[in-house]
């Protein structure tokens, strides 16, 4: 029979083990298999959709009497395998693979975006933080701004007189203002309280742009920049269609004057995947950016 001080001996033992509180465990648990859930869910209904998508691919196709236009399911695979196997066949300047094509374009879309990221995030900065000079410059954004770029390459061509760099012309003017209009936003979202305290600190310019206005509107820089970059392999296509030489563009007008369709669908599926990967990777920057 315990005695009243060992009964209060007990209790103070037991109050003073360690309660292990399994909830959060329990909470992480679910989580963990809810995701795995919708991660198979998802899965599932891609396979779905992409297998119906083939499924009256085929069904629209097969039988028709068109000349072999229409390209099937089957043409455009066997095409494709046909396509991987001289993917880096280098045999004179205008017989080359696929791969030569899709690294020609992405090089010029990534100087033409590169050009446009170096002038646009310092104007757009300069910009947002001038009234004065924003005003006198915000006519000419406005008027260029809804220009295709498209409507440049005839003026790149006959000024630079050369179709490689007049493709990268049209890529910055495409890129350009996506990333000077949101870096000019994202300036102005900055809280004026911050720059009003570097500026009390006695800050000097240069500390107050990198060290307070820059890391504020990085955010806004990096969805500008994102834009941009989708914006800039749309247009590339296009432009690489006019100006001839290597590239995406130039090989899908090939294919159609050769009417190989099932190649066209093979370049349209190429595009957009690496199209997808592009905007992926700025996705992915985007996340590290830290919110303002």
């Amino acid at each position: 029979m315990s005695t009243p001080t060992t009964q209060a001996a007990e209790i103070t033992d037991t109050a003073q083990k360690p309660h292990t509180n399994t909830a959060p465990e329990a909470l992480q648990q679910r989580a963990k298999a809810q995701r795995t859930r919708d991660r198979f869910q998802t899965t599932g209904l891609f396979v779905i959709f992409f297998l119906g998508f083939i499924g009256l691919w085929h069904l629209a196709t097969v039988g028709l009497d068109d000349g072999g236009l229409a390209p099937t399911p089957g043409a455009t695979w066997d095409r494709l395998l046909e396509m991987l196997g001289t993917a880096f066949l280098l045999d004179g300047p205008n017989n080359v693979g696929i791969f030569y094509h899709l690294l020609a374009s992405i090089q010029r879309v990534l100087l033409g975006f590169g050009l446009a990221a170096i002038i646009a995030v310092p104007l757009g900065l300069l910009l947002g933080t001038s009234r004065v000079i924003h005003d006198g410059m915000d006519p000419f954004i406005q008027i260029l701004r809804p220009v295709s770029p498209l409507a440049w390459l005839p003026l790149g061509l006959a000024l630079l007189r050369d179709s490689q760099m007049t493709a990268i012309f049209v890529i910055f003017m495409a890129a350009l203002w996506p990333i000077l209009v949101s870096t000019i936003d994202g300036v102005r979202r900055v809280n004026p309280l911050f720059l009003d305290l570097a500026k009390s600190l006695e800050t000097d310019t240069k500390t107050r742009v990198f060290k307070v206005l820059l890391p504020a509107t990085l955010p806004a820089i990096v969805t500008g920049l994102r834009t941009a970059l989708s914006t800039a392999w749309l247009v590339i296509v296009a432009a690489e269609m006019i100006v001839g030489g290597r590239g995406m563009g130039h090989f899908v007008w090939n294919e159609w004057n050769a009417l190989n369709t099932p190649s066209i669908v093979v370049a349209i599926v190429i595009i957009g995947g690496v199209g997808f990967l592009l905007d992926r990777s700025i996705a992915q920057l985007q996340r590290l950016v830290p919110k303002s």
